[in-house]
């Protein structure tokens, strides 16, 4: 039996002979249900309409994403480290080319993903490249297709290997997560964070958003909250989660002045 997959987010469901009734991910305010309604899609009739692009963003940090875009259109990072390589994030389309192209990078040795909206098909990557999916425990109930492969984890922070941890910020989901690598950028340190710190159209600074499509923000005391779980860690590269959206030097004072920025403005005091 096929494994659908939400062609509006990309979220794989168990083996069904029909597909679901509804998308769990889709249905909730932080995603949507597009006008046409709910429609579905399986790995292998991705294979034939899609494929993935590689972006190579330094020696050690390779944006790989679904052309042309699919679902919430993210991209995920292959981000090689002396302690083995990180899938960070994932995307839906998994074809052999992806196969044979990361294998020949030293292949995954884990994967670590920011929040269920990136959930995707991390089974199916989890199996071909044999490696565990870190995932923090407090979205464990976003699960909708179980893998022997999920390990959750809890907590403030989680160190996978030497200078990489994941940092848990809350926010967009209550376990959001961030990955950060402290020798990484050539040791100005980086910091992989999907859209639970959204680099802005600008690449300027940065947002906070509950939901990002239906325009619901954060309150102040939890912006607050994710500056204070990012101040212990250096960084000056930021990475989002569209090919585009990176901040390439001084990423950490961006943060600290897109926090204060963002509680200024729900708080009233910038004149909105």
């Amino acid at each position: 039996m096929p494994a659908f997959i939400c062609t509006a987010c990309g979220t794989q469901y168990p083996e069904s002979e029909k597909p679901p009734a509804l998308c769990r991910i889709c249905e909730e305010e932080r995603q949507y249900v597009p006008p046409r309604g709910q429609t579905w899609s399986t790995l292998e009739a991705l294979a034939k309409s899609h494929m993935n692009s590689f972006r190579q963003y330094e020696p050690n940090v390779i944006g790989i994403g679904s052309q042309p875009s699919f679902g919430i259109g993210q991209r995920a990072l292959l981000v090689r480290t002396p302690g083995g390589n990180i899938l960070w994030d994932c995307i839906a389309t998994l074809d052999a080319a992806t196969v044979t192209t990361i294998k020949g990078l030293g292949g995954i040795k884990a994967i670590a993903i920011s929040h269920p909206h990136f959930y995707t098909t991390m089974g199916e990557w989890a199996r071909v490249f044999g490696c565990p999916i870190h995932l923090n425990a407090a979205d464990s109930d976003w699960i909708v297709k179980p893998s022997p492969a999920v390990k959750l984890w809890s907590g403030d922070t989680f160190k996978l290997w030497d200078d990489v941890t994941l940092i848990r910020c809350g926010g967009h989901f209550e376990g959001g997560t961030v990955l950060h690598w402290a020798s990484g950028a050539g040791g100005r340190g980086l910091v992989c964070a999907g859209d639970i710190l959204a680099v802005t159209t600008d690449r300027k600074g940065l947002s906070f958003m509950r939901s990002y499509p239906n325009f619901i923000p954060l309150d102040a005391r939890t912006v607050k909250a994710i500056g204070a779980a990012m101040a212990p860690f250096p960084f000056d590269v930021l990475y989002g989660h569209y090919f585009d959206r990176v901040i390439e030097r001084g990423a950490k004072q961006v943060l600290e002045k897109s926090v204060a920025r963002y509680i200024d403005a729900v708080e009233g005091r910038r004149g909105y």
